[in-house]
């Protein structure tokens, strides 16, 4: 549950993250599907930059063409059909699906500079996600057994819930990268190809925020994603379309 004291990274101080006096962190939006090594390669040389102190902090919203990718807690058996192309990604998780309609948040942040302590960078994180899910009256929950961040579905069962965004994460020289990923209007077929996660009980699925009735558009989640990234870790500034990160 959101305010239950089962939650421990729910009691964390996330205030500390919006860095004081720093520059705004760049915000950047690609309209057109990237390529999964094109968007880690790039990201890769804007976390060496920002560690060097040669390039802002970044935040790049994108969508993918439709893969899978396995963190570096991922198992073979969780690919259950490969349909898709796979990537071996060093972020930390397991499997999930990347596709069109699926809002990706790539967040490199300097965390040495703002707060080095990755629970609760995570944290963060989840409270990015639930705080914009909020802005459509979706209320999204963390669960200290499973990643992400989940929705309950009494209409499907009892204690069933389901998943509507993943996070994972990686480090170099405390600048974060990889992030978060919100489902807006994917094709959730999709993701029977993989143990989503690896989180196989029946009760948990995957859902949307238009499965679950919300006609909202990735334009209409970017303005909310920036509102809360604003709230947690301080002033953006917006890209010119398409620059080079």
């Amino acid at each position: 549950m959101v305010n239950s004291p089962q939650n421990p990274r729910q009691e964390l101080d996330l205030t500390s993250f919006s860095a004081a006096g720093g520059e705004p962190v760049e915000w950047r939006i690609s309209d057109a599907p990237v390529p999964y090594p094109e968007a880690v390669a790039a990201m890769e040389a804007r976390v060496t930059a920002i560690a060097a102190g040669e390039a802002p902090e970044l935040v790049w919203l994108l969508e993918h063409p439709p893969l899978y990718t396995s963190g570096t807690s991922g198992k073979e058996t969780d690919l259950l059909d490969p349909r898709f192309p796979t990537f071996a990604s060093g972020r930390g998780g397991q499997l999930t699906y990347h596709g069109p309609g699926q809002r990706v948040a790539y967040i490199m942040l300097d965390l040495k500079r703002r707060r080095p302590d990755v629970r609760a960078y995570v944290a963060g994180l989840e409270e990015l996600i639930l705080k914009t899910l909020a802005a459509f009256n979706v209320r999204g929950e963390r669960r200290e057994d499973r990643v992400g961040v989940w929705v309950k579905r009494p209409d499907k069962g009892p204690e069933h819930e389901d998943k509507i965004a993943a996070i994972g994460v990686r480090l170099k020289r405390w600048v974060s990268f990889h992030g978060i990923a919100i489902n807006v209007e994917p094709e959730l077929s999709h993701f029977a190809g993989i143990v989503p996660c690896g989180v196989a009980d029946p009760r948990y699925g995957v859902t949307s925020l238009v499965d679950l009735g919300q006609l909202v558009t990735l334009a209409d989640v970017d303005v909310a994603l920036r509102q809360a990234f604003v709230e947690l870790f301080g002033p953006t500034r917006a890209m010119v379309p398409e620059a080079t990160a």
